[in-house]
């Protein structure tokens, strides 16, 4: 019987972070090192511009590693973009934003309750940001299909979330602990306040956030609560770094004097006062402002 061959650079790459119960058959699989080579080579020449290291395509790959009968259909190419956009390399957000999502767009149509570019914002936040501590969504990407009709599919389901009111809440609303990141969490001005007044401002802050535009809501969140540079946001977007700061600067404008207007109309305070509540919401959003576009 011929002994399994010792696998080449490459195959020691998947292996070390393959599940150990497939390090047996992997090693037996004929051609693997030379397939491994080509999925690689596949990969840069379709996106030559994109950096990415053997080593990180290769963990990928184990991550979703198909059954050794089709790691030959893999759609290596896809693969590769998605594992880039994953890791947030700038020209591979680029390539996603200039050749998936204008495909996307042109197959999803017009979705009843919901705008076209609506469903496209929530599907880069989905697909390109990481909630919470985890990997964006377009890490899930396993290959096996094209990157085209699986990112469709999100916006398909994404379309649908946004038919019905209750779905459109919970995917614009921010919940009151990500609101409150707009401010310090050891400012000392902040503990000064009662427990209603920070929640009342919190509330504000909601309300005040549900009457800005779809455009203004995603660039907020981007900038404020996931702390996207204004280059990020320029790359995802399509637009010149200029343009993308002056609307983050007038959607931060224009939230402020909203939450002015809910406060005054939920808190029985003098002006000095109100004025020193919203005063809190805008030290933060000012230094967060200038931190993230130095």
């Amino acid at each position: 019987m011929k002994p399994p061959e010792t696998g080449g650079p490459l195959t020691e790459l998947l292996l070390a972070h393959a599940p150990p119960e497939r390090h047996e058959a992997l090693r037996a699989m004929p051609g693997l090192e030379a397939l491994l080579e080509e999925h690689v080579a596949k990969g840069r020449a379709a996106w030559p511009d994109v950096t990415l290291t053997t080593k990180d395509f290769l963990r990928h790959l184990a991550r979703h590693l198909p059954s050794e009968d089709t790691l030959h259909q893999l759609r290596a190419d896809d693969l590769y973009l998605a594992c880039a956009c994953a890791a947030g390399e700038p020209q591979a957000l680029r390539h996603f934003e200039h050749h998936i999502l204008p495909k996307v767009a042109s197959r999803l149509g017009q979705s009843p309750g919901a705008t076209l570019d609506e469903v496209l914002q929530v599907a880069r936040q989905r697909l390109l940001l990481g909630v919470a501590g985890t990997a964006p969504r377009i890490a899930e990407f396993s290959g096996r299909g094209t990157l085209t009709g699986w990112v469709r599919i999100v916006a398909s389901r994404i379309a649908q979330e946004l038919r019905s009111q209750a779905g459109r809440q919970e995917l614009f609303s921010e919940p009151p602990q990500a609101l409150e990141r707009l401010l310090s969490r050891d400012d000392p001005e902040r503990e000064l306040l009662q427990a209603h007044s920070r929640k009342v401002l919190t509330d504000s802050l909601q309300a005040a956030l549900a009457d800005l535009t779809e455009r203004e809501r995603a660039l907020l969140r981007l900038h404020h609560l996931h702390g996207l540079t204004m280059d990020r946001i320029a790359t995802m977007y399509r637009e010149p770094r200029s343009s993308v700061a002056r609307h983050v600067a007038q959607a931060r404008e224009r939230l402020l004097k909203l939450t002015h207007r809910e406060l005054a109309s939920r808190l029985k305070l003098n002006g000095q006062e109100l004025e020193s509540l919203l005063g809190l919401v805008q030290s933060r959003l000012d230094l967060s402002l200038h931190r993230l576009m130095d």
